[in-house]
């Protein structure tokens, strides 16, 4: 079943935080300030990934929403003609190639349960192990992410950088203090998810 959650998201106007919730409420804030100075840029980050939120702001507030409400409600379309694919679907089990040396091959040909269950365990083990430095490198990426996208040009920027990278908590904070203070309130907060993964 498809998530219909709307993404948690928050939007700037230049420098400026307009505002943070769910896409359809943020987008229409965004609208309203695109509207007020066409040269103003507007932008909307995913507040998990700090990917961009592409809206197309054409139209009134109404042809806003409705784009945003059916984007959010379209569902995938399955395609009957298209042959089925191995694996098992309703389970969300989904066949793809994978490639291994012959000596791995003779190995997991050998465990209990066969290829399938051997790599289903050892790529479960892994995800569980790697979870904590996972988590903390997604952190950074969105971080890395949205202060590229908004601070690039800001003192410090190049610094702040490898502060995060390195896990400097202290001088992150120091280095993004002269950034305008939305950006910077934004950036730590992303920042923190990072610097409490390395704790």
């Amino acid at each position: 079943m498809k998530d219909l959650t709307p993404p948690a998201c928050t939007a700037f106007a230049g420098a400026k935080r307009i505002a943070s919730g769910p896409l359809h409420r943020v987008a229409l804030k965004a609208k309203a300030a695109f509207d007020r100075d066409k040269w103003t840029q507007v932008l909307i980050f995913d507040d998990i990934t700090s990917e961009p939120i592409e809206v197309d702001f054409s139209g009134t507030v109404e042809d806003v929403a409705r784009r945003i409400s059916a984007k959010a409600t379209a569902a995938p379309r399955s395609n009957p003609a298209e042959p089925r694919s191995p694996g098992r679907p309703k389970l969300g089990v989904v066949a793809r190639e994978v490639t291994l040396l012959p000596r791995h091959w003779e190995w997991l040909a050998t465990q209990p349960g066969g290829a399938s269950v051997a790599l289903r365990k050892l790529v479960e083990h892994a995800r569980v192990a790697n979870q904590g430095r996972d988590h903390k490198r997604r952190a950074q990426e969105s971080a890395y992410r949205f202060m590229t996208a908004m601070a690039g040009n800001e003192p410090g920027f190049e610094e702040a950088l490898r502060a995060l990278f390195a896990g400097n908590q202290k001088v992150f904070h120091q280095t993004v203090k002269p950034w305008p203070a939305d950006i910077r309130q934004h950036a730590q907060k992303l920042a923190a998810a990072a610097f409490a993964a390395s704790e």
